[in-house]
């Protein structure tokens, strides 16, 4: 007997599961966005590029030449620099061999302690000659001041 009530409430649960399908549909339809025209799909990009519903103003229009645009990484440009830079040991671990090279121009340069042409320690000022290693600068021929 219990049987048939369970069937009832599964005719139930399926009939409202059409109900609320149908509800969907209908609300899908109401919201429709095809058809529309071109011109209610477009999107411009106004002169601070934000997207905008209307066309830019042609007046404020910049003109950029072909050579201002670049492609790609910058290429680093090597600027003659001085043979021998000086500079302070900010760091450095004895332990691991390696610190770092505070230069006149604050710019950190690795050293490593095959490098060094005597023992340095935190604070010294030295003198180095440096080259572009593919991580960036790397101090050469340290010496103490």
């Amino acid at each position: 007997m219990g049987g048939t009530a369970a069937k009832k409430e599964k005719e139930k649960k399926k009939a409202k599961n059409k109900q609320d399908k149908a509800q969907k549909m209908k609300e899908r339809k109401a919201n429709n966005t095809k058809g529309k025209s071109l011109e209610e799909m477009m999107a411009y990009v106004d002169e601070d590029g934000n997207l905008s519903p209307t066309p830019p103003d042609p007046r404020k229009k910049k003109e950029i030449s072909l050579e201002d645009i670049q492609l790609g990484v910058p290429s680093i440009v090597d600027e003659p620099e001085e043979a021998v830079k000086t500079g302070v040991i900010n760091f450095f671990n004895e332990a691991k061999g390696y610190g770092f090279i505070t230069d006149s121009k604050g710019v950190n340069v690795f050293v490593h302690v095959n490098d060094l042409r005597q023992p340095v320690a935190e604070n010294d000022k030295v003198s180095f000659e440096t080259e572009r290693s593919p991580k960036g600068l790397r101090a050469l021929n340290v010496t103490k001041i």
